[in-house]
C-alpha cells in the first residue's frame, strides 16, 4: 500500500513522456504550403500574447491568495498552492501551443480524408490531455508524499488541499478570460460577416477570422485544461481530505492500517486510469468516411477502452485494499461506488450528446423551429437545455444514491462510508482524464482546421472534411462538459463534507448547522442559490460588451478599407487590432465574476459559519442546474446550425440559416463562458471554504 503514491506518480511520468511522444508526431507533420504556416503563426503568436498577459494579471490574485494563506494558515499551504497554480497554468500553456501547431497539420491531412486528418487532430489533443493528467498527478502526489509522508508536518493535509486551491484559481481566470475572449470573437465574426455582409464563415476578408481562431484555442484548450486539471486534481484530493478532517488526522498517523487504504485508494483509481487512458490513446484511428458516427465511433473508442480497463482494474484494487481487514466488509462496496460514478459520468456524456448532436431529436427540433424565425428558434433551444437538467439530475441522483449505498457495504461503521463512496465516485467519473482531455481538445483543433482551410482558399473536398470532424467536436465538447460538472458535484459534496468536519476539529463547540428554519442558514442558502446566476449575468454582459466593440471594429474596417468588403486581390484586413481588442477586453471583463468566487465565501465564513454553509448548499444545487442547461442549449444551437449549413431547411444563405446563427450566437457564451465556469465556481468556492476553515472559527 506505500508503494501506491509512487505508482501514481510514475504512472504520471508515463503519460507526459506519452504527450512528448505525440507533441513529436504531431511536429512531424506536413503543415502545409507557406498560406496555412503564415496563417498558423498567426493564431498561435495571438493565442500565446493572450496567455501571457492573462497569467501577468493572475499572478498579482496569486500573489494576494499566497499571502493570506501564509498569514491565516501555514507557509507552506502558500507554497503548495503557488504549485498548483504553476502546473496548471504550464499545462495550458503546453496544450494550447501543440493545438496551434496541429491545426495546420490537421488541414494538410484533410486533403487526404478523414483518415488521416481524424488522427492528427486527435494526437494535438493528447498533447493536452495528458499533460493535464500528467501534472496534475505528479504534482499532487508530490504534495502529498512531500509533507505527509516525507516531513510529516502540522496542517499537512490543509497543505495538500491548498494545491487544489491553486489549480482552482487558474481554472477560474482561464475558463472566464478565455471564454469571454473567444466568444466576443466569435459573435463579433459571425454578426457582422455572416448575418450582416453575407460572407463565408471564417472567410479571409472577415477581421475577426484570425481572433475568432485564437479564441477557439485560449478558451476551449488552454480554459478547458485548466479546468480539467483542476477537476481531476479536486476529485483525488476531495476522499483524501474527507479522511483526514473526519479523523482529525496527522501526518504522522497517515501509515496507520486503519487510515492507509482509504487515503491511497483515490490514487490507486487515479493510476490504473491513467495506464487505460494511455493504452485506450492507441486505439484512435481514423477511416474513410465523413459520416459522423463512423468518426464518433473512431474517435470514442479510445474513451471506451481506457474506461472498460478502468473499470475491471477497480474491483481487483478494491479486494487488494479492503479485502483483508476486520474493519472493512464487502469490498465490492467501494468498487460499485466508483463504477457508480464511471458510469453516471459515461452517462451524463452520452444525455448531453443525446441533446447537442444532430442526430437526435433535440437538435433537429430546433433546426425545425429556424422556419419560423430567430425567435421560435431560440425558445427551442432554452427548452431543450431545460430538459437536459431534469435528464441529467436523475442521473447524478442515481449516481450518488449507488455511491453511497457502495461505501455503506464496505465500512463496517458506517458513520463516513456512505460519503466516501460519493467521494471516490467522482475520481471514478475523471479516472480516464486523460483520454476525455484528448477527446475534447481534438475539437478546437478541429475547428481551427476548417479555419485556416477557408481562409487558405483550398479545395472545397478540405473544408467538408474539416466541417464533418468540427460538428463531431461540438458534441465531444459537450461530452466532456457533462464529466466536469458532473463530477463537480461529487467533489462539491465531498469538499463540503470534510468542511463540516474542519469545523468541528478547529472547535469542538463551533458544529456547522444546516437547519433552514434558522435565519443565518436560510439566508445564506438564498444568496448561495443566487450566486450563480449572477456569475452567468456578469460573464454573458462581459461577452456582449467586448462582442459590441469587436462588432464596432469589423463594421469599421468593412466600411474605411476599400476593397475589403469586395475581396479584391492585395487588400487584407487589420486582423492584429481585433485580437488586441478581444484580449484587452477580456482580461478587464474577467476580474469582477472570477473574484466573486473567492471574495464571497471568505466575507460570509467570517460573518457566519452556518451561513457560509447554506451558501455553499445553494450554489452547488442552481450552479449544477445551469452549468447543464446553458452547455447543452449552447451545444444544441450551435449543431443545429451546422446541420442547416450541411444542407437541411435551405442550407446557407437562407433565412433559417439566419435564424440558426442568431440561435448560435446567442449560445455561444452560454455553452462556452458562463455555463463551463459554473462547475469551478462551484468548486472554488467550497474548497475556499475548506482551506479557511480553522480561520473561520
Amino acid at each position: 500500500m506505500d508503494a501506491v503514491p509512487y505508482l501514481a506518480a510514475l504512472s504520471a511520468i508515463a503519460a507526459l513522456a506519452l504527450a512528448f511522444f505525440y507533441y513529436k508526431w504531431v511536429e512531424a507533420a506536413s503543415p502545409g504550403d507557406e498560406r496555412m504556416v503564415f496563417l498558423m503563426t498567426e493564431i498561435q503568436n495571438g493565442a500565446k500574447a493572450f496567455l501571457k498577459k492573462e497569467y501577468t494579471w493572475v499572478a498579482f490574485f496569486v500573489l494576494g491568495m499566497m499571502a493570506l494563506l501564509a498569514l491565516v494558515i501555514t507557509p507552506l499551504a502558500s507554497v503548495s498552492y503557488v504549485l498548483g497554480a504553476v502546473l496548471s497554468a504550464t499545462a495550458g500553456y503546453v496544450g494550447m501551443t501543440v493545438a496551434t501547431m496541429a491545426n495546420a497539420r490537421t488541414t494538410e491531412a484533410a486533403k487526404d480524408g478523414p483518415g488521416k486528418a481524424l488522427p492528427v487532430a486527435f494526437r494535438g489533443g493528447a498533447v493536452m490531455g495528458f499533460s493535464v493528467a500528467g501534472l496534475a498527478l505528479l504534482g499532487l502526489m508530490f504534495t502529498y508524499l512531500l509533507f505527509v509522508e516525507w516531513l510529516e508536518v502540522d496542517q499537512a493535509f490543509e497543505i495538500v488541499v491548498a494545491f487544489g486551491l491553486g489549480a482552482s484559481t487558474i481554472a477560474l481566470f482561464s475558463r472566464v478570460g478565455g471564454g469571454i475572449y473567444t466568444k466576443a470573437a466569435d459573435v463579433g465574426a459571425d454578426l457582422v460577416g455572416k448575418v450582416e455582409a453575407g460572407i463565408p464563415e471564417d472567410d479571409p476578408r472577415n477581421p475577426a477570422t484570425i481572433a475568432d481562431n485564437v479564441g477557439d484555442n485560449v478558451g476551449d484548450v488552454a480554459g478547458m485544461g485548466a479546468d480539467l486539471f483542476e477537476s481531476y486534481a479536486g476529485s483525488i484530493i476531495a476522499p483524501i481530505s474527507l479522511v483526514a478532517f473526519a479523523s482529525g488526522l496527522t501526518a504522522s498517523q497517515a501509515g496507520d492500517d486503519a487510515f492507509l487504504p482509504l487515503l491511497v485508494f483515490p490514487m490507486a483509481i487515479a493510476f490504473v486510469g491513467m495506464i487505460g487512458s494511455i493504452i485506450g490513446s492507441f486505439f484512435v484511428k481514423g477511416g474513410d468516411s465523413t459520416d459522423s458516427k463512423s468518426l464518433s465511433h473512431a474517435l470514442h473508442m479510445g474513451t471506451n477502452v481506457a474506461m472498460a480497463i478502468t473499470a475491471v482494474a477497480t474491483v481487483g484494487i478494491a479486494y487488494w485494499l479492503f479485502g483483508d481487514s476486520d474493519q472493512f466488509q464487502k469490498p465490492w462496496g467501494l468498487a460499485i461506488a466508483v463504477l457508480g460514478g464511471l458510469v453516471a459520468g459515461w452517462a451524463l456524456g452520452k444525455t448531453a450528446e443525446f441533446y447537442t448532436s444532430d442526430h437526435f431529436g433535440p437538435v433537429k427540433k430546433i433546426a425545425n423551429q429556424t422556419e419560423t424565425g430567430p425567435a421560435t428558434t431560440i425558445l427551442a433551444g432554452i427548452s431543450s437545455g431545460m430538459q437536459s437538467v431534469a435528464a441529467s439530475v436523475a442521473l447524478i441522483v442515481a449516481g450518488v444514491g449507488i455511491a453511497y449505498w457502495g461505501g455503506e457495504q464496505t465500512f463496517v461503521d458506517n458513520s463516513l462510508g456512505g460519503v466516501y463512496g460519493i467521494a471516490v465516485a467522482a475520481i471514478g467519473m475523471l479516472a480516464t482524464t486523460g483520454v476525455v482531455v484528448s477527446v475534447d481538445a481534438y475539437g478546437p483543433i478541429a475547428d481551427n482546421a476548417g479555419g485556416i482551410a477557408e481562409m487558405a482558399d483550398l479545395d472545397p473536398s478540405v473544408r467538408e472534411v474539416t466541417d464533418a470532424l468540427d460538428s463531431l467536436g461540438n458534441t465531444t465538447a459537450a461530452v466532456a462538459k457533462g464529466f466536469a460538472v458532473g463530477s463537480a458535484a461529487l467533489t462539491a459534496l465531498a469538499l463540503f463534507k470534510s468542511f463540516e468536519f474542519a469545523i468541528a476539529e478547529a472547535d469542538p463547540d463551533a458544529t456547522l448547522n444546516l437547519n433552514i428554519g434558522e435565519i443565518d442558514v436560510f439566508i445564506g442558502l438564498f444568496l448561495g442559490a443566487a450566486l450563480p446566476f449572477l456569475f452567468a449575468a456578469l460573464t454573458i454582459d462581459a461577452v456582449g460588451r467586448a462582442a459590441a466593440k469587436m462588432i464596432e471594429e469589423v463594421r469599421r474596417q468593412f466600411r474605411e478599407i476599400p476593397g475589403l468588403r469586395e475581396g479584391l486581390p492585395g487588400v487584407v484586413p487589420d486582423s492584429a487590432r481585433c485580437v488586441e481588442i478581444s484580449t484587452e477586453a477580456s482580461l478587464r471583463e474577467m476580474i469582477m465574476p472570477a473574484s466573486l468566487a473567492v471574495v464571497v465565501p471568505l466575507v460570509v465564513g467570517f460573518i457566519s459559519v452556518d451561513a457560509l454553509g447554506g451558501l455553499l448548499a445553494g450554489s452547488l444545487v442552481t450552479g449544477f442546474a445551469l452549468a447543464i442547461f446553458m452547455a447543452n442549449s449552447g451545444g444544441a444551437w450551435d449543431n443545429a446550425k451546422k446541420y442547416i449549413e450541411a444542407g437541411a431547411h435551405g442550407g446557407k444563405g437562407s433565412d433559417q440559416h439566419k435564424a440558426a446563427v442568431v440561435g448560435d450566437t446567442v449560445g455561444d457564451p452560454f455553452k462556452d463562458t458562463s455555463g463551463p465556469s459554473m462547475n469551478i465556481l462551484i468548486k472554488v468556492m467550497t474548497i475556499v471554504s475548506l482551506v479557511f476553515a480553522s480561520a473561520f472559527v
